[in-house]
C-alpha cells in the first residue's frame, strides 16, 4: 500500500458532546466571573479620582495612573516601608517554616526512634487548636523574651507548623527507602542523605509548602496587630488600616495600595506555577 493510500488515524472522540459540555462551561465561566469581579472593581477604583471613588459607577472617566505613585507620598503613610516589612517578615517565616518542617518530616518519615509515631500524632493534633487560642500564650512568651514590638516577635511563633511537617512527611514517605540504603553503603551520613538525597527529591513538596506558607502569612492581620506598636514596623495589613484612618475616605489611594499589595502573590504564583502543578502531579502518581 502506498503512502498516499494509507488511512489517516481516527480522530479522537470527545469525552463529552459539545452540546452537553456547554452548560458546564457557562456555569464555570459564571463562577469565575463572580470571583474576578471584586478584583476588577478594586483595580478600576484605584484609577478613579476621589469624587468618582465615592460614586456607584464602575468605570473611571479618565484613568488616574498617578494614584499609584501618590500612595508613596501621602502624609502620615509609610507605604514603602510597610511593603518592605511585609516582604521581609513573610520571607523569613516561609524560609524557617519550610526548613523546620523538612527537618521534622525527615525525622518522622526516615528515622526510627522509640515513640516516633505517637509523638507525630501528638504533634499533628496541634492543628486542631485554633490559632486565636494560641495568641495569648504566644504573646506572653514574646513579652517575657523582650520581643514585643519587634520583627523577631512576629517571625518566631510562625516559624514552626504541624501542617508543613505533615505535608512533607507524606511526600518523603513516597521516596523509596532503597535510596537511603544505597547512600549508606556508599558511606553517607544521615545529614548527607537528608541534604543530598531526600531534599532534592522533595523539591516539588517544598515549593508547594513555600507557596502556602507565603500566602497565609503575607496578609496576616491579628498577630501583627497585637505585637506591633511602632508605625515604622507595621506590615501591610496593619498599615492599610492606618492608611484608611489617617486619610479618611480616600478610596482611590487605598485601592491603589491594596492592588500593589497583591502583586507579590501574583508574581509568586506565576513564577512557581509549573513547579506547583508538577508537585501535585508527582504526589498523585507516587500516591
Amino acid at each position: 500500500m502506498s503512502t498516499n493510500e494509507r488511512k489517516s488515524p481516527p480522530m479522537p472522540q470527545r469525552l463529552f458532546p459539545v452540546t452537553g459540555s456547554l452548560p458546564r462551561h457557562l456555569l464555570l465561566a459564571a463562577v469565575a466571573l463572580t470571583m474576578v469581579l471584586p478584583f476588577v472593581w478594586m483595580i478600576l477604583t484605584s484609577l478613579k479620582t476621589q469624587t468618582e471613588s465615592l460614586s456607584s459607577g464602575w468605570l473611571p472617566q479618565s484613568p488616574q495612573w498617578r494614584n499609584y505613585t501618590e500612595v508613596f507620598s501621602v502624609k502620615g503613610v509609610q507605604f514603602g516601608r510597610w511593603y518592605v516589612n511585609s516582604l521581609f517578615v513573610t520571607a523569613w517565616i516561609t524560609f524557617l517554616q519550610v526548613l523546620t518542617s523538612a527537618f521534622a518530616a525527615y525525622s518522622f518519615s526516615r528515622l526510627r526512634w522509640p515513640g516516633r509515631d505517637k509523638v507525630f500524632f501528638l504533634y499533628l493534633s496541634t492543628t486542631m487548636v485554633p490559632g486565636l487560642v494560641l495568641m495569648v500564650p504566644n504573646y506572653q512568651i514574646m513579652v517575657t523574651l523582650n520581643l514585643y514590638d519587634t520583627f523577631l516577635g512576629l517571625i518566631l511563633p510562625a516559624a514552626f507548623g504541624a501542617f508543613g511537617t505533615f505535608l512533607l512527611r507524606q511526600f518523603m514517605l513516597s521516596i523509596p527507602t532503597s535510596l537511603d540504603e544505597a547512600a549508606e553503603i556508599d558511606g553517607a551520613s544521615k545529614w548527607q542523605i537528608f541534604w543530598n538525597v531526600v531534599m532534592p527529591l522533595s523539591k516539588p513538596g517544598l515549593i508547594a509548602l513555600s507557596i502556602f506558607t507565603f500566602i497565609s502569612n503575607y496578609h496576616s492581620f491579628f498577630w501583627p496587630l497585637i505585637m506591633l506598636r511602632s508605625s515604622h514596623r507595621y506590615t501591610l495589613p496593619i498599615g492599610l488600616l492606618a492608611f484608611d484612618y489617617s486619610q479618611g475616605q480616600e478610596q482611590h489611594h487605598l485601592m491603589a495600595a491594596v492592588t500593589m499589595s497583591v502583586v507579590p502573590l501574583i508574581v509568586l504564583f506565576v513564577v512557581l506555577q509549573k513547579h506547583l502543578v508538577r508537585g501535585i502531579q508527582l504526589g498523585a502518581v507516587k500516591g
